[in-house]
């Protein structure tokens, strides 16, 4: 620091140690109280990402808690649909409202601000990561536990604008069983260590198949190698989500909230302690 130094970092350009870092967090809606965040990634598309934010956000709600979810997958959205949600969002003179699912959840997502459905969303990566953005500190999010945030895939625009700009509590990264998908799931772990955000634990869908006759389990998607990933990592709760005709009917439905999620009940719990 200069002797001359006027304390006004603002209008300097000099690089010292007294130089404050400015935080890259925004504020949520000052009416808007949320208690733990967590974002639900993938280093791929086509895994699950939205399927494991839906029954975490409904088993947690089961638990007693309040929880929301922010579907920050802009051009793929797919959370209505699993909730069975026709409903739109809308607006007051104080912000945006998020819609309720059947079983109390909120949920805002850019299917509740469209018209249609099917229309898509061509915008690109900084009008997106700005919409992301919008849906934190425009939207009243009333008196929520547990915000699960379901992240399109990969580590682009708006991984990095929630990382930096959400107050996550961590993530919880999801895979298949394929070695190809689990070197790229690697890449989102490696992106969240590298921003010191914890890893809260790792699901496998489609991680095998249970025979209802015989209740052998079958491997039909390969191998897992999510315990090798996790011991890599040092993340010590994992789940592993089967291929079930059941699950893929309640997100057909619209009734994910009424489906029994039992592969993850000990990441809940995990994520309950670890969020205390």
């Amino acid at each position: 620091m200069s002797e001359n130094c006027s304390h006004n970092c603002s209008s300097c350009k000099e690089s010292c140690n007294d130089r404050d870092p400015k935080s890259l967090l925004q504020e949520p809606h000052e009416m808007s109280s949320i208690k733990n965040v967590i974002a639900v990634v993938s280093g791929k598309g086509g895994v699950g990402k939205s399927l494991v934010t839906s029954l975490m956000a409904s088993s947690m709600q089961k638990k007693g808690y309040h929880t929301a979810i922010m579907d920050a997958d802009i051009t793929g959205p797919s959370i209505p649909k699993a909730f069975g949600m026709h409903e739109k969002a809308y607006a007051n003179e104080m912000g945006l409202i998020p819609v309720k699912t059947r079983g109390g959840i909120d949920i805002m997502s850019i299917n509740l601000l469209l018209d249609n459905d099917t229309d898509p969303v061509l915008w690109r990566g900084p009008v997106i990561a700005g919409a992301v953005s919008q849906f934190w500190s425009e939207v009243i999010w009333d008196n929520v536990d547990y915000m699960f945030v379901d992240m399109p895939p990969g580590t682009g625009d708006v991984p990095l604008t929630v990382f930096q700009s959400l107050p996550l509590k961590g993530i919880i990264v999801v895979t298949s069983p394929q070695e190809l998908v689990s070197v790229i799931v690697e890449k989102a772990v490696k992106m969240a260590e590298m921003m010191n955000i914890p890893v809260l634990g790792i699901v496998e869908n489609m991680s095998y198949y249970e025979c209802p006759d015989c209740h052998s389990r079958h491997s039909i998607f390969g191998e897992s190698h999510i315990e090798e990933v996790a011991a890599k990592h040092n993340i010590s709760a994992i789940a592993k989500l089967p291929v079930n005709p059941a699950i893929a009917a309640a997100c057909d439905l619209g009734e994910i909230e009424a489906l029994d999620a039992p592969w993850l009940s000990e990441l809940s719990s995990s994520i309950e302690k670890m969020c205390q």
